[in-house]
């Protein structure tokens, strides 16, 4: 009866070499659907999933880091972003002084995520080169807003290397981080390079209604006086290649791979639930599409201004993740008062190496006993009192089977 059970959880889920194949898929079609019109391309999956993928990644963040992101650090956090807010409001108004000011916030996120994140001599030399970078961006406010744009469609990366920890086959896990660097890093590298040269072009096409001659979107995404070269309209390219693996990493992967994340979001915020999350993003879909319709250049600002919160409040998990992986899952109390079963989502001990990247596994394990060790975190104890580590709740388990390798 056990063995039936396992087995009927096990392909409840994708296995390993599924997932793989269903991203290698995503990337395929985004590609060609790029090529064929980059422009239309980028502003149609802006319209239709650029508030819902905002609202699934705060939520997989905080679910997932609730530890690192704790108040009162979380509330700093936001101070600071809806400063950065404020400024892209007003950017259209008052240009330069505003850039400045989003750059001059950014860069001080980087600050206190560094203080929170570091110790000791890292930290300093981690200030160091956030005074450096942002010495520089200042000095270069237009290439910097450029290149963040870029630099934040590179973020799934980190979140899916991290999440493959808890693909237990080794060669699986090999798999999908293989394909994970195919669309972050060669396929954008290929485009860049001028091979899909001849099929490139900067018509909005279908969309030519709502953006005009397409060179607002072309200017987002290319570097200054690149615009009207083939440079520029091999970034725009990359641009919209990106966002739609973008979209599809936060709207279609993650919160099918990661239920225990959205679980732990649930828990510590219990009034947004799932269906509520995703109502409230398909409803702004609808209203952003009106507003797109009627003035794209000012939806497109609303739309930067709000979606900040998702991009500023990754910065302290990914420079955790970098260079700090000693805070990444630390406990939630502090964040969720007496939470315990908040903590216990997150914080979990690390197995000896022999254990973390075996090859070998159970021909049909139950996904409900599959590990998810985070990096060289040390065993916490529970909220609640007690010295034995904490590990996944059981109404959170990792969400993917592992491939039986040949010969096991």
């Amino acid at each position: 009866m056990a063995e039936a059970e396992e087995s009927s959880a096990a392909s409840a889920v994708p296995r390993s070499r599924t997932l793989t194949l269903l991203v290698l898929g995503a990337v395929a079609a985004s590609l060609a659907l790029t090529l064929r019109s980059p422009v239309a391309t980028a502003v149609i999956g802006l319209i239709l999933f650029g508030v819902l993928h905002n609202l699934l990644e705060i939520r997989y963040v905080v679910g997932r880091f609730g530890g690192l992101l704790a108040r009162p650090f979380l509330d700093l956090l936001v101070a600071l972003v809806t400063g950065i807010v404020a400024f892209r409001l007003l950017a259209p108004v008052i240009g330069r002084p505003a850039q400045l000011g989003e750059i001059a916030l950014g860069y001080a996120v980087l600050a206190v995520a560094a203080h929170r994140v570091l110790e000791g001599r890292r930290r300093v030399v981690a200030w160091a080169l956030i005074g450096v970078a942002a010495a520089v961006s200042l000095a270069f406010p237009a290439y910097h807003l450029v290149v963040l744009v870029h630099l934040h469609h590179v973020v799934p990366l980190f979140f899916l290397w991290e999440w493959s920890r808890r693909i237990t086959s080794l060669r699986g896990r090999r798999a999908f981080r293989a394909v994970q660097l195919l669309w972050v890093v060669v396929v954008p590298a290929v485009i860049l390079t001028g091979v899909f040269d001849g099929s490139l072009t900067a018509d909005p096409g279908i969309v030519r209604s709502v953006v005009g001659d397409g060179h607002a979107v072309l200017a987002a995404g290319a570097l200054p006086g690149t615009t009207a070269t083939v440079v520029g309209v091999r970034l725009l390219t990359v641009l919209a290649f990106m966002q739609t693996m973008h979209y599809v990493v936060w709207v279609a992967l993650m919160p099918r791979i990661a239920p225990d994340a959205s679980a732990a979001f649930e828990a510590r915020v219990p009034w947004v639930t799932g269906p509520r999350l995703w109502a409230v993003g398909f409803v702004a879909a609808a209203l952003f599409a009106v507003l797109f319709g009627v003035d794209y250049a000012r939806a497109t600002t609303l739309y930067a201004a709000l979606s900040s919160y998702a991009a500023y409040l990754e910065l302290p998990v990914l420079l955790a993740m970098l260079v700090g992986a000693g805070r990444l899952y630390g406990s939630t109390s502090a964040a969720a008062g007496s939470q315990s079963e908040d903590a216990k989502s997150r914080d979990v001990a690390e197995p000896p190496a022999s254990t973390a990247d075996a090859t070998s596994e159970p021909s049909e394990p139950s996904v409900a006993t599959l590990p998810y060790w985070p990096p060289a975190a040390p065993p916490l104890p529970p909220t609640g009192g007690g010295s034995g580590p904490v590990g996944l709740r059981p109404s959170a388990p990792a969400a993917v089977a592992p491939d039986p390798e040949p010969g096991v």
